[in-house]
Formats: C-alpha cells, structure tokens, sequence
C-alpha cells in the first residue's frame, strides 16, 4: 500500500477538508479569483495567487513526482521551497518548486520526469 505523508509545518494550516493552504509560514498570500490551469493536459482550477502545489492537492493530486533513483512516489514534503518534493515544470521552465510558486491564470504545469528538460527558443 502506498503512503504518502504529508508534513504539517507549525504556523502552517492545511485545512484538508479542501486541501486549501490558509496560512503559510512563508509566502503571504490572500484567496484571489478562481483561474483554470493545466496540469498533465488536464484542466484544474484554483486560486490565483495561491501555490500551485496546494492547488494541486485541493484537486486530489497527491503524487508530485518521483525520486530520481528509486522511482517512488513524492507528495507534498516541505511546503517552504527547502526540498526537491515538488519540482515540477511550469510553463516550459523545468525544476520549479510549486510550493512556493503562485498560481495564475493559464499556467501550464507538467510532472518532471528526471532533472527536467530546459526547451531552447526558436
């Protein structure tokens, strides 16, 4: 059976009845506006200015990616930016920590397979 924890941080309150952050212990964020997104071409909504992570979690994403080596299952870890739990690519930008990355509208936001793969412009 697979686990996944989630880290309650003090100062930190998930209120999982929805998965919604409402005090972070590092970002200052208020509720914006519903805004949709993607997410593994799927199409989510959330809360402008909110972290995409917790988006993400209010959504039923539990699995963020996987460990390089061992290929198991990372959740939401740290919420703060310290770990590497959550990097994901957003918008063509690979290893961005969605934890502490504000949500906007139109945002494209993919697993990272790996290290990620920087996309040069044409």
């Amino acid at each position: 059976m697979l686990a996944i924890l989630v880290w309650a941080i003090e100062g930190m309150d998930l209120n999982m009845g929805n998965g919604r952050i409402t005090n972070h212990p590092i970002l200052d964020f208020k509720e914006g506006r519903p805004v949709r997104f993607t997410f593994d071409g799927k199409e989510l909504e959330g809360y402008e200015g909110e972290p995409i992570a917790a988006a993400l979690h209010a959504s039923g994403v539990r699995v963020l990616r996987e460990s390089p080596e061992l290929k198991r299952p990372r959740g939401f870890f740290c919420a703060i930016g310290n770990c590497s739990s959550c990097l994901m690519t957003v918008d063509g930008r690979p290893n961005v920590r969605i934890c502490v990355e504000k949500l906007r509208e139109g945002m494209n936001v993919t697993t990272q397979k790996g290290k990620g793969v920087l996309l040069a412009d044409n």
